[in-house]
């Protein structure tokens, strides 16, 4: 298994410019074929407001639209011309940038996302990542907003819990785990009987077959949550690669994302690769 076809979501935010850098990065690390994607969310005008205005504001947000589009693309051909790529392609979508990211996501390898922050201009809202994630049926790999991620994947810290979605996102971050110089894969505060005799050990042997460079640990302390108790690891191993199952579910429209899920989007100091 490898990458080859890579999907970025790109719009005019400010931290757009560091997400393209990392999906070029991805595309000419694998040799893989670069998609980017322009989509908004979509903006629901009350009835009234149609009812009074009419075609003159339903033409104006139109023009918007194109506008925004335009600078977009701008963003990603100076990216992948500057690169020297020749195997891009990209793509607007009028539809709700989650629909559109995770119909287009069906026919990727994995997804290119930026960290939310309220205020970036990015166009999408703040659980953008989250609500793709649960979606896409595929990896999502979101970039942190502060920080410089020219590459990703040298040291890799997986967060193990011997789980459904761990196990997706373990066994769709291979390719990155292969090349790695080091991947630490540690459970945190382990309970029950899937984790074996010791914590991480199954696993380890598991990548260690794949040509996987591992150290198997685990983590315990139960006064601090899993999510920090991750960040914490991370700052100590110098990670610049986190992979990780992504818990949550969507009712009623309201998204509830998992403790730890939802301490790294929100806290991450290195990119995050999610499965769900």
């Amino acid at each position: 298994m490898t990458y080859k076809t890579v999907l970025v979501h790109v719009d005019n935010g400010k931290y757009c410019p560091a997400r393209l850098r990392m999906a070029v990065h991805l595309a000419r690390r694998f040799d893989a074929h670069l998609v980017g994607l322009h989509a908004m969310t979509a903006v629901r005008l009350p009835a009234y407001a149609i009812a009074e205005a009419g075609a003159t504001l339903i033409e104006a947000q139109k023009e918007v639209a194109r506008e925004q589009a335009r600078g977009a693309e701008n963003l990603f051909r100076k990216a992948t011309e500057g690169a020297g790529m020749a195997s891009v392609e990209w793509r607007v979508s009028a539809d709700d940038a989650v629909d559109a990211t995770t119909l287009h996501a069906r026919y990727a390898d994995v997804v290119v996302l930026g960290q939310s922050r309220e205020g970036d201009g990015a166009g999408v809202e703040t659980d953008f990542p989250e609500q793709v994630v649960l979606a896409a049926g595929r990896p999502v790999l979101v970039v942190p907003y502060a920080g410089n991620f020219e590459g990703v994947g040298k040291r890799v810290l997986v967060a193990w819990d011997a789980g459904r979605e761990a196990t997706r996102a373990l066994t769709d971050a291979i390719p990155l785990l292969r090349e790695a110089e080091q991947v630490h894969v540690v459970a945190f505060n382990p309970e029950g009987t899937a984790h074996g005799a010791v914590p991480g050990a199954d696993i380890g042997l598991y990548l260690a077959r794949h040509g996987v460079r591992v150290e198997v640990g685990y983590h315990r302390a139960d006064d601090i949550d899993v999510g920090n108790q991750l960040l914490s690891r991370v700052a100590d191993l110098g990670i610049d690669l986190i992979v990780m199952g992504a818990y949550g579910h969507s009712r009623l429209r309201e998204l509830i994302m998992g403790g730890a899920t939802r301490t790294v989007l929100q806290s991450m100091t290195a990119p995050v690769l999610l499965s769900h």
